[in-house]
C-alpha cells in the first residue's frame, strides 16, 4: 500500500511538468492518444484533480519540511497522499487513469495545450 501511495504522490507531483515542453522520442510503439480516448469531462477531471494537489502541496509542503521528526514527517506526508487519493476518487478518477491522461498529454502538444487550458480555467474558479 505504502509503494502505491508513493507512486501516486510521484505521479501527481509529476504532472506539474504539463508545462515544460516534452522532447520527442522516436519509437515503434503506438502514441498514448491512439490509445486512450479521453472526453472533455475526463480531462475537467484532471484539471480539477491537479489544481486540488496543488493545493494540498502548498499546504503539506511546509509542514513537512517543519517535521520535528521523521515519524512526524511520516504522518504528515501519509495524511497528504490520503488527501490527493481523495481528490482522485472524488472526480472519478484512478491513480492508471490520471496517469493515462498525463502520458497523452506529455506526447501530444495539442492534447496538452487543451489540458493546461482547462487547469487554468480551474485554477480561476478556485480564486473565485
Amino acid at each position: 500500500m505504502q509503494i502505491a501511495s508513493l507512486k501516486i504522490v510521484a505521479a501527481i507531483f509529476v504532472a506539474g511538468s504539463l508545462i515544460l515542453p516534452v522532447a520527442k522520442q522516436g519509437r515503434a510503439q503506438e502514441s498514448p492518444k491512439q490509445q486512450l480516448n479521453v472526453s472533455d469531462t475526463q480531462l475537467r477531471a484532471f484539471a480539477k484533480v491537479y489544481v486540488e494537489v496543488e493545493k494540498i502541496r502548498q499546504a503539506y509542503e511546509p509542514r513537512l519540511k517543519e517535521a520535528k521528526n521523521p515519524e512526524e514527517g511520516k504522518q504528515i506526508q501519509t495524511e497528504a497522499v490520503s488527501k490527493m487519493q481523495g481528490a482522485l476518487t472524488k472526480e472519478g478518477l484512478t491513480e492508471e487513469s490520471y496517469r493515462q491522461i498525463f502520458e497523452v498529454a506529455r506526447a501530444d502538444k495539442g492534447f496538452r495545450k487543451k489540458l493546461i487550458e482547462f487547469i487554468n480555467e480551474e485554477r480561476e474558479r478556485y480564486k473565485s
